[in-house]
């Protein structure tokens, strides 16, 4: 009975051995087709240094983001304003890497909060099913009729403008599109072999989703996340834009592009916008090819 017994506590030892190294084999195999996608790499590299930036911001200028020169008005690039001033004498390129901060701290903050509460309530009620699928289900339906800007744009002006209102509406608007994509994924990973194996041991339902089943999907919830921050950043300068996002004596991307409303800025002072809205262009390029190689890397049937 002591040599077999032997023999079972071996073989389960074995097993865990190579169920480690396939693991580690499948990471390095990702991590492979990562760095081979040479977009994807220029896309994390360009995202780690304008994310750097706006970090390294008081060591980069000088100037405060809301510091006031009237003398120096709608001052063209030179020496002294690498990139020129606004209306009213604040110095752009320091707004921009100051700006920089919220826009993405909004944006990231906002797609990890909407991707926490979409993708639990998508694991749990996707295994499930039953009633708590379908009210969810109906109620991720109902949110995402409504486009979204429009709806965002509503809510904003029941609550009120500010850059803790404005997280909390982004993440109340994006979870049903997580919740969809972590469901989906959990409906085909559900009739899987050793799915039913565990729940034939009789093994709990939280257990069996969120330790054995959501590690399956984390690659798309991974891509999932990349995509919803640049879809965010958008929407906040969008609102910004137009006078609906955080408040305008706080700089962010979205509101140094407001002052694009004025026809003689956007006419005569191109510095005002141009470079701001090439900013926000290249740092969505950056996290979008992120989010493809990524896609790449974790799932091969996607790989283009």
């Amino acid at each position: 009975m002591g040599s077999k017994a032997l023999a079972r506590k071996m073989d389960r030892l074995l097993e865990k051995e190579n169920q480690g190294l396939l693991k580690s084999s499948n990471i390095s195999r990702s991590l492979r087709k990562l760095t081979a996608n040479s977009l994807a790499i220029s896309g994390l590299v360009l995202f780690i240094i304008m994310v750097g930036a706006c970090i390294a911001a008081p060591l980069l200028s000088s100037y405060g983001p809301n510091a006031i020169d009237l003398r120096n008005r709608l001052s063209p690039p030179g020496s002294g304003h690498i990139l020129g001033t606004d209306q009213i004498g604040r110095d752009i390129f320091t707004r921009i890497l100051y700006g920089g901060r919220i826009s993405i701290f909004v944006g990231l903050g906002s797609a990890l909060g909407a991707a926490l509460i979409g993708i639990s309530l998508g694991t749990y009620a996707g295994y499930r099913r039953g009633w708590l699928d379908s009210i969810i289900m109906k109620t991720s339906e109902i949110m995402m009729s409504f486009p979204q800007i429009i709806l965002v744009s509503i809510l904003v002006t029941i609550v009120g403008q500010s850059l803790w209102n404005l997280i909390l509406i982004f993440i109340l608007t994006g979870w049903p599109s997580m919740y969809r994509m972590a469901r989906s994924q959990m409906l085909s990973i559900r009739e899987l072999e050793y799915i039913q194996a565990l729940q034939a041991f009789g093994i709990g339902s939280f257990t069996i989703s969120f330790k054995h089943m959501l590690p399956n999907a984390i690659g798309p919830i991974f891509v999932n996340i990349t995509l919803s921050t640049a879809m965010f950043i958008l929407q906040e300068a969008a609102l910004s834009f137009l006078g609906l996002g955080v408040p305008l004596e706080q700089a962010t991307w979205g509101n140094i592009l407001n002052v694009a409303q004025d026809l003689n800025i956007l006419r005569n002072a191109w510095w005002v916008w141009l470079p701001v809205g090439l900013v926000i262009t290249f740092f969505v390029l950056a996290i979008n090819f992120v989010g493809d190689g990524l896609r790449d890397a974790a799932d091969p049937t996607q790989a283009g």
